[in-house]
């Protein structure tokens, strides 16, 4: 069967594309950030996966206030990369993967989920960024990817608790589609920011640690967390991190984590990063189950052979 075999979160800031695109990334100020995102496309190159779920926020390209889908599945066979009022980015377009991402509509609307359905979408730097801070810049991206878009930006956004349960939707979904796949699915956005209002530039480290924390320790904690005590901490763009707890509903309750990259400010934002890992099932306690088994076998073997002698 398929599976989910980790988690990433990455923050997906226009800036970090631009820097990207214009090739910015050695300078003093970028550096720092494109430094910290080495280990992790060190790491996926390593696990290699079959699939990415990107779940992350549409701005403005392929939705408008006309249409206000709260959760969209993309399960076209392509995403064109959309003009977001400077031209496309100079990335590859996104090859999707339509059976799975069928599967999952399916799955996850009979079970109670609503999706809407995208066969034609095309996808903005909400989702390309952070393919560029994981696979670097290929000419193709390595493997297929679905898009998963959550409305963040009109109220009312889905709460962390229901982005949460999407998740476990999504792991059981992926867990029953009968291909071997190994899946890693992305959370993306965030981390502390407001970029208008009175607050403009608002940065909470605090707040950003002790999330991270609490996305590896103790997630259900962070469902609780109601829209206002986000933007109250966070800024009002910081509740972008409920797509956080999609990523991590469909993970393992508890996880490892490889990895983690805090830093501050890139544009006016907070990126934040990490890798969470499903644990690998040990077969130790299997082979301990086993062992007695053989030495009892033996033992009633030698028993046998002293009652011959």
């Amino acid at each position: 069967m398929a599976r989910i075999i980790a988690g990433v979160t990455s923050s997906h800031v226009p800036a970090i594309g631009a820097a990207i695109d214009n090739h910015r990334t050695g300078e003093p100020y970028w550096q720092r950030v494109f430094e910290g995102f080495e280990r992790s496309k060190e790491w996926i190159a390593k696990a290699k996966p079959d699939v990415v779920i990107g779940v992350y926020n549409d701005h403005a390209s392929a939705f408008s206030v006309e249409i206000i889908p709260t959760f969209a599945l993309g399960t076209a066979a392509e995403f064109p990369i959309a003009d977001e009022g400077w031209g496309p980015r100079p990335v590859p377009a996104v090859k999707g993967h339509p059976e799975l991402a069928a599967h999952i509509a399916q799955s996850v609307i009979l079970d109670e989920f609503d999706l809407t359905l995208c066969n034609k979408m095309e996808v903005d730097h909400g989702l390309t960024v952070p393919l560029n801070l994981m696979f670097g810049t290929p000419k193709e991206w390595p493997c297929p990817v679905i898009p998963l878009a959550v409305n963040v930006v009109q109220y009312p956004p889905p709460t962390g608790n229901r982005c949460y349960m999407l998740g476990k939707a999504i792991r059981r979904a992926v867990e029953s589609y009968p291909e071997d796949l190994k899946v890693v699915i992305f959370g993306t956005g965030g981390m502390s920011h407001q970029i208008s209002g009175q607050r403009a530039g608002l940065i909470n480290s605090k707040f950003d640690h002790a999330f991270l924390d609490n996305l590896t320790k103790n997630p259900k904690k962070l469902t609780r967390l109601s829209h206002l005590e986000l933007m109250r901490e966070a800024g009002a763009e910081g509740v972008e991190m409920v797509m956080w707890l999609i990523m991590r509903g469909a993970l393992d309750d508890k996880v490892d984590e490889v990895y983690r990259f805090y830093t501050v400010p890139a544009s006016n934002t907070a990126v934040g990063h990490i890798i969470l890992a499903n644990r690998v099932k040990s077969s130790k306690k299997s082979a301990g189950k086993k062992a007695p088994a053989k030495l009892k076998r033996a033992a009633a073997r030698q028993k046998i052979q002293r009652i011959r002698s």
